[in-house]
């Protein structure tokens, strides 16, 4: 597995991943202002032209299996992983985790940050198995949905 850094001239497929990759969340979770399945187009390549944005594709045997976004600014402010996804045919096979390891490896072990759905138990084994700790702040979006902070150091 490796991951292949994107361009803003990747705008689109990166956008048309994530909705895909987000679709059924979106449509169990009906978050519907803050789902990564609902973002424009837009806001896509407004995060590839960020400096302290990097957006990869996780890539396996010559497939795209997912993409991970990294905010590092580089200025001693924790990283963030927001979003990581896994295309559905190849998702439970550990390729979220592989390329967040990797994503740590090349911006550095320390200094994290991500949420996910509390809801959703897979994410939080994820998260916790690698090292993130809860942070203990919450953030009800809906009667379905809770978003749970982590933080891993």
């Amino acid at each position: 597995m490796e991951l292949k850094r994107a361009s803003v001239n990747d705008t689109e497929t990166i956008w048309r991943m994530q909705k895909e990759a987000f679709a059924e969340l979106l449509d169990k979770y009906r978050d519907y202002d803050i789902s990564p399945a609902n973002e424009p187009v837009e806001r896509i390549e407004e995060r590839l032209l960020q400096p302290y944005t990097y957006f990869y594709y996780i890539i396996e045997d010559n497939n795209t299996v997912g993409a991970v976004r990294v905010v590092d600014k580089k200025d001693g402010s924790r990283k963030r992983i927001s979003p990581v996804f896994i295309m559905k045919e190849f998702r439970n096979k550990g390729y979220a985790q592989r390329a967040i390891a990797e994503a740590e490896n090349i911006h550095g072990h320390d200094g994290w940050e991500l949420e996910t759905i509390l809801q959703e138990k897979g994410n939080c084994y994820l998260y916790e198995k690698m090292g993130y700790r809860k942070t203990g702040r919450t953030e009800v979006i809906n009667e379905r949905m809770t978003i749970v902070y982590y933080e891993k150091n």
